[in-house]
């Protein structure tokens, strides 16, 4: 049996157990358990492996968000509408979607203030791979078809923005 499969009841009863903080949580202490956790990943099992890692974890996320954030949709504009209004509101960045041609697969989006690396310095390669999961699932989601998502601009490299490239597989 495994010990922490993911399930949506592990989100558990935040007004429960934090009736004074409730879903307040500095950013500063995200990127610490985020960059702490992927440092002994790359440490025990490479940096290739902890990339993999963290794609499908971003995928199991992304998952879940679209369960309970953007479903159901009916159209193209109201799975793109929820899923900006949920991403600000949730406060993960700012999507804009500036191509989008889903019948061949072809989608490019930017995130603006991006959770996991706005404001991070120029490390000359991308950093959000979790995000890459995460929006693959979202797609995947809504198409009901396997998508992929890779980052071709980061903050990290100097763009200020996250660019990603997702594409029907």
């Amino acid at each position: 049996m495994r010990k922490y499969q993911f399930y949506k009841e592990l989100v558990g009863d935040i007004k429960l157990g934090r009736p004074n903080l409730e879903v307040s949580i500095d950013l500063e202490m995200y990127r610490v358990m985020q960059f702490t956790l992927r440092d002994i990943l790359e440490q025990k099992v490479g940096s290739e492996e902890a990339d993999k890692i963290f794609y499908d974890a971003g995928k199991l996320a992304g998952n879940y968000f679209y369960e309970m954030y953007i479903n159901p949709v009916s159209s193209v504009e109201e799975f793109v509408g929820k899923t900006q209004k949920a991403l600000r509101d949730k406060k993960i960045g700012i999507l804009r979607v500036e191509e989008a041609d889903l019948e061949n697969g072809k989608v490019i989006l930017t995130v603006d203030e991006d959770l996991d690396c706005s404001g991070l310095p120029e490390l000359d390669y991308e950093t959000c791979i979790y995000d890459e999961g995460f929006i693959a699932a979202l797609f995947g989601n809504f198409s009901g078809q396997e998508w992929k998502a890779k980052e071709i601009d980061c903050w990290c490299t100097g763009a200020r923005t996250c660019r990603f490239l997702v594409t029907k597989i």
